[in-house]
């Protein structure tokens, strides 16, 4: 097998001489474990990082040695200590912390969840939370956490993000990622997709219906700074029973928009 050296996900450039090989390699083995599968073998992780099955074997064993893995032998998946990373981030980054006190102040509000997303290639990212319970009811899967990951295409907080990009970024988005369909009702096409988009672009808002797991609905608003870029996404999610998306747009869409005003100054 031919190994396909992990490339930056970000728009900055590095020069050759600067980028560690081993490094990029043991991170892309790091992050091949995900919900779909927690349990690794060497021959799995080399697929889904695209190393060898030699070099995935190494990083594994590193990663397990370093404690970053657990293992039986065989097979590998992560270890808490992982979350140091993670701890990490939301200890020392600014964003989560400043828009924290506004999540929580909407949940106190109306008793619904609230997150703030950003875009990490062809996922969004929840980087912040608050979310209640509700009579007992059970909160949605993707709400539950901090660094959950969604596909972009699929949920409302991932399009006022991509609705942000430029046309030649959009289309450069659109050749990399695949757009898969995750219930009857999400938009897989690529031309209706960017109708999607330039409607987002034009309210300022994107709903989200059933498009990533049935029977919840999601609004989401555009997060800016002084300088007007997009930096992140607000939004509240629901079940489809609790309320019409009419209501959303009457009842829960100024609040959101009053409380990404009051953090644009803070950005």
């Amino acid at each position: 097998m031919t190994e396909h050296l992990p490339s930056p996900t970000s728009s900055s450039s590095i020069a050759h001489a600067d980028f560690i090989a081993g490094l990029a390699k043991g991170l892309a083995v790091l992050e091949s474990f995900d919900t779909e599968r927690q349990r690794l073998n060497a021959t799995m992780a080399a697929e889904r990082a695209g190393l060898t099955r030699a070099a995935a074997r190494r990083h594994l064993l590193t990663l397990a040695h370093l404690g970053y893995l657990e293992s039986d032998g065989g097979f590998f998946w992560l270890a808490p200590k992982v979350l140091r990373l993670s701890g990490a981030y939301l200890a020392s980054a600014r964003l989560p912390r400043i828009v924290q006190p506004v999540l929580h102040r909407l949940a106190a509000q109306t008793g619904l969840s609230y997150s703030c997303v950003v875009r990490e290639g062809r996922e969004v990212v929840i980087v912040a939370r608050s979310a209640v319970h509700d009579k007992g009811e059970r909160l949605m899967a993707h709400g539950l956490h901090l660094g959950t990951r969604l596909p972009a295409h699929a949920t409302s907080t991932g399009r006022v993000l991509l609705a942000a990009l430029s046309p030649t970024e959009l289309d450069e988005w659109l050749a990399t990622y695949d757009l898969p369909k995750l219930t009857a009702h999400t938009v897989t096409e690529e031309g209706a997709l960017k109708a999607l988009l330039a409607e987002v672009k034009r309210l300022d808002y994107c709903i989200a219906l059933e498009e990533h797991e049935v029977a919840i609905q999601a609004l989401a608003v555009p997060l800016r700074d002084m300088q007007g870029r997009t930096v992140a996404a607000l939004n509240m999610v629901s079940a489809t029973k609790r309320m019409s998306a009419q209501t959303m747009e009457q009842e829960i869409l100024p609040l959101l928009l009053e409380g990404a005003r009051s953090l644009r100054p803070l950005i």
